[in-house]
């Protein structure tokens, strides 16, 4: 093992965990950025930012459906009550910090786990920086190099539970591709990079430091094997960089920064047993953070006049009518499936009224001015949950031409009891839609809540989000509108009651099944299709 830090700190079982005097005062001293140093480098092998989820359950040629969903983030009232948990991760070139990032990652075998990358967040170069960089004279290894102003703007919002977009930075060109990665659904966020703790506001983003300290003559080796292996450059070349570059960088900006870590790991990836450690740490701290949605909703808010955000089309002789062959026992599969069909493409024509209209003016063809109105939105997308939702999609594409389609996958875990968000695809630029969200049955509400909490977490306004659902129960209704009261609540009928296995009363039976003509689990719900994890 490496001799201890010269500071203030505690040995525990194989890492070093620093105590106050050595993260504190260090703290307060630590300028916005370290002065600057001109060293030269040239273009390294760069990680990249990326999504870890488990292994898939179900695989198909379009999709991949994962077993381990996300279980809520957000309380009854709809907001966040736990930011994700974020690990930065510090250390010079060539220490080992992506390895021991994917080691913990694996260890803490849990899903929504967002590697963020530093490298992903280089400036965009000016034409002289673009020569020196061909050249190798930009000094990519320098605090300045790096956006931190965009950096700590994604790393708030990816706490927050949003959605956000993420630079491909292309190392061979020394620019931003066109192209941006989206990340989003992270619990725990691990960020890595040379310069990770070297700003004042990004170090209060981060739950918890670590330092990866790896000898420095194992950090020159590592950087032969690869310059010479993968690079064709010679021994003389590459120890020459090194101590021109390399070790200034270090010396001057990033061993610095060590004192300011919780915990520093001597060895890297070798020190197997700080990094349990580690994943031990995050495991108490996720579990501080689990939240049972389902059960607070059931009590919650449940004497209350139905709100004025809901709208139900109108119960004339016809649509009791369908409703009387759809709830019966005794239909045929044929027969629900036509009369949903037809309750569904009445419920969206009701729902489209209630979208913004403004005056036009046209000429007919006989030279006569027309005073009409038009949809003074930009455009609607339709969203759907997975599976019963997706019935509704041919509803809304037979009266919304060129309409774009999403889905979300919610299921409920049968241990917990709690929704779990497995899989999601969105149209890109949906925050500037309306969107209407499509459910056939919502009994607590638990599944649609998830759904519109999705949607806000990719900046679509509350007030633009329309809930369509074929049957309701009072508890669904209450429980969206209580925590989304500006979200629009459209459906065909509300049922009074919820029973003990969240199953609306008087109800229509498992939707899902009864459509697809499959056998519903004993313990199913009105609100989503159930998957045991």
């Amino acid at each position: 093992m490496s001799s201890p830090p010269a500071f203030s700190s505690v040995r525990i079982s194989g890492c070093w965990a620093l105590g106050p005097d050595g993260s504190n005062s260090s703290a307060e001293s630590l300028d916005r950025l370290y002065p600057a140093v001109g060293s030269t480098k040239p273009p390294r092998k760069r990680t990249t930012s990326q999504c870890k989820s488990e292994p898939p359950l179900l695989r198909t040629s379009k999709r991949t459906i994962y077993t381990a969903g996300r279980p809520p983030w957000y309380n009854e009232h709809g907001t966040q009550s736990k930011e994700a948990f974020v690990i930065g991760l510090g250390g010079g070139s060539a220490s080992g910090k992506t390895t021991v990032a994917t080691m913990i990652i694996e260890a803490l075998d849990v899903p929504w786990v967002v590697l963020l990358s530093m490298d992903s967040f280089y400036k965009v170069l000016t034409k002289q920086q673009q020569e020196q960089a061909a050249s190798n004279d930009f000094n990519f290894d320098h605090p300045d190099a790096f956006d931190f102003d965009l950096i700590i703007a994604t790393l708030k919002k990816l706490k927050q539970g949003k959605s956000v977009k993420i630079p491909i930075y292309d190392f061979t060109t020394h620019s931003r591709k066109k192209e941006w990665k989206t990340l989003y659904g992270a619990n725990v966020i691990i960020f890595e990079g040379i310069m990770a703790f070297a700003d004042k506001e990004l170090l209060k983003l981060l739950d918890l430091k670590i330092f990866v300290d790896t000898d420095s003559d194992i950090r020159l080796v590592r950087r032969l094997r690869r310059d010479i292996s993968e690079r064709g450059r010679d021994i003389e070349g590459v120890i020459k960089q090194y101590n021109k570059f390399v070790k200034p960088a270090f010396d001057q900006y990033i061993q610095p920064t060590m004192r300011l870590a919780d915990i520093v790991v001597p060895r890297g990836s070798g020190n197997t047993v700080a990094i349990d450690l580690i994943v031990q740490h995050v495991h108490s701290q996720l579990e501080e953070r689990e939240l049972s949605v389902r059960a607070a909703l059931a009590s919650a808010h449940q004497c209350h006049p139905l709100p004025q955000t809901l709208s139900v089309l109108k119960s004339t002789p016809q649509v009791r009518g369908m409703h009387t062959i759809i709830r019966n026992k005794e239909t045929s599969r044929d027969e629900f499936i036509f009369y949903s069909k037809r309750l569904m493409r009445l419920l969206i024509e009701h729902a489209l009224s209630l979208l913004p209209f403004q005056s036009c003016t046209v000429q007919t063809p006989q030279g006569q001015d027309y005073e009409g109105r038009t949809y003074s939105g930009k455009q609607i997308t339709g969203v759907s949950i997975l599976r019963a939702g997706e019935t509704m999609e041919p509803a809304l594409r037979a009266v919304c031409k060129d309409v774009r389609i999403g889905t979300i996958l919610i299921q409920t875990n049968c241990n917990t009891g709690e929704p779990e968000l497995h899989y999601l695809r969105l149209p890109k630029d949906i925050s500037e839609d309306h969107v209407i969200l499509m459910d056939c049955t919502v009994s607590t509400g638990a599944a649609a809540m998830m759904a519109v909490r999705v949607l806000l977490d990719h900046d679509v306004p509350e007030d633009k989000i329309f809930l369509l659902s074929l049957l309701m129960a009072e508890m669904g209704v209450h429980s969206v509108a209580y925590a989304f009261p500006r979200v629009k609540i459209i459906t065909t009928a509300v049922d009074k009651k919820v029973n003990d296995l969240f199953r609306i009363i008087p109800g229509i039976g498992n939707f899902g099944d009864r459509y697809f003509g499959t056998d519903a689990p004993p313990d199913w719900s009105d609100d989503e299709d159930a998957l045991s994890t």
